[in-house]
């Protein structure tokens, strides 16, 4: 009964996955002009309801489950009926000694005769019940197994569209983040720039300053442009991600901060490499391939079915089935036993291939092993060392901040130079990229490090 209400369950949650989503999608269409609000935990479970790779493995679940129940039906009886009808227009005759039938005919005289009927029906119903057989004995233990391998491909799909949702999504927020920073930065060298124009029409600045103004002005709305056309190649690749159609609009609600990538650390002590999804997916296939092992081993124990059999036929010289002339039946029943012998060494041969293939099971599992550990390490010492590049550079934009704003007022008043507007204009920018890398740099760091230890 565990098996139809899980085939049950999953079948449902795949038809409502459908009916909410893809038809409302469609129904939705004229206003898809409609801004979507998305933050991070939202994406990732749009993605989960929508993005092709998960449901082609869900798919596949329920494929396996309907494998499952075929082989179910394999320990079921199994009942065919058939039937035939026969006609002999001309019909075979043999020759027979008619001696051997009358002695005082001379031997040696033949004559031809004609076995059968010209019209011939018959009908029949066969049932066959198996009552052992090692195959189908393995297959029905096997089944489980590879039931927990269908779903087990399933979250590792959906491990993986979490990786790329996540990282996508925190591209375009990080983006969204140097835009604004960029435009606060526009707006002040505006005003600058402005003030700068007037004081030069009043003979107070020189040219220079104006065009080195101009200069900057010009450099940082570029900037702003690379950083909109990053944005926007960046949201349609979160959406891809997402499996959302491009023409809906979307706005990205998290927020992106130090203190945020700094929190929610994970206790690291309890690992063990199950908490991994894909070295469940490897244990369950190696599982799979034990059993077919097994399943080869057994081929050589004999195997026992009941047959039973019951008919009837009638032959005539004419057509006439639709007369109530009699019919004969006949009934029979018995006991099938098989007995392999020798095959030629086709099942031994068929055993040392299933059991290299564990072999290579348990080889890609050590391999396996020592590549966590090493995405762990790896992964550990990236997201610290990332972490301590972003405060270190967060604290460095802060510092490149006050001293634009100390410049800036300088200038202003008349005792700072244009050059030192320049001089640390430049550095703000510098300061300001650095973090804007450092800020994605770290956020990836750390997905990578909550996949290491099977956190995400």
């Amino acid at each position: 009964m565990q098996l139809p209400r899980k085939h049950m369950a999953l079948a449902g949650s795949l038809l409502l996955a459908w009916v909410f989503t893809t038809p409302l999608q469609a129904r939705q269409q004229p206003a898809q002009q409609e801004v979507l609000p998305l933050s991070a935990k939202q994406a990732v479970d749009y993605a989960l309801a929508n993005q092709s790779s998960v449901k082609t493995a869900r798919l596949d679940e329920l494929i396996q489950l309907a494998l499952n129940k075929e082989v179910s039906g394999q320990a079921l009886p199994t009942v065919k009926g058939t039937g035939s009808y026969q006609y002999n227009p001309i019909l075979q005759k043999q020759q027979i000694d008619l001696h051997n039938f009358d002695p005082s005919v001379p031997e040696g005289t033949y004559q031809p005769v004609a076995f059968g009927l010209s019209h011939n029906l018959s009908g029949e119903i066969r049932l066959d019940q198996v009552l052992f057989d090692p195959s189908v004995l393995v297959a029905l233990q096997a089944r489980r197994t590879l039931e927990e391998l269908a779903a087990r491909n399933v979250k590792q799909s959906e491990v993986d569209v979490k990786v790329a949702v996540y990282k996508a999504y925190y591209n375009v927020l990080s983006a969204n983040k140097a835009l604004g920073i960029i435009k606060g930065n526009i707006t002040n060298l505006e005003k600058t720039l402005s003030d700068t124009r007037e004081t030069y029409k009043n003979g107070l600045a020189e040219k220079l300053d104006v065009d080195r103004l101009s200069v900057q002005l010009t450099n940082m709305q570029t900037e702003a442009t690379k950083l909109r056309n990053l944005i926007e190649v960046g949201t349609a690749a979160l959406k891809f991600q997402m499996g959302m159609p491009m023409a809906q609009k979307i706005e990205l609600t998290d927020s992106l901060t130090t203190e945020a990538i700094a929190a929610q650390t994970i206790n690291v002590d309890d690992f063990d490499y199950s908490q991994r999804i894909e070295y469940q997916v490897l244990q369950s296939q190696k599982r799979a391939y034990e059993y077919d092992l097994k399943r080869y081993k057994m081929q050589g124990l004999p195997s026992l079915s009941l047959f039973a059999t019951t008919g009837a036929l009638r032959g005539s010289s004419k057509f006439d089935y639709f007369q109530s002339q009699s019919w004969y039946g006949y009934v029979s029943t018995g006991i099938s036993l098989n007995v392999p012998i020798f095959t030629g060494f086709q099942r031994k041969r068929k055993v040392d291939q299933a059991f290299l293939t564990v072999k290579k099971a348990e080889e890609s599992i050590r391999n396996l092993r020592l590549s966590i550990d090493l995405e762990q390490s790896q992964s550990n010492s990236n997201f610290r060392n990332n972490l301590l590049t972003l405060q270190s550079q967060e604290e460095n934009m802060k510092l490149a901040q006050e001293v634009y704003n100390t410049t800036q007022i300088k200038y202003r008043e008349g005792v700072g130079s244009s050059l030192e507007m320049t001089t640390a204009e430049n550095d703000l920018l510098t300061a300001q990229q650095n973090y804007f890398d450092a800020l994605y740099n770290a956020i990836v760091a750390k997905i990578d490090y909550l996949k290491a230890y099977g956190k995400l």
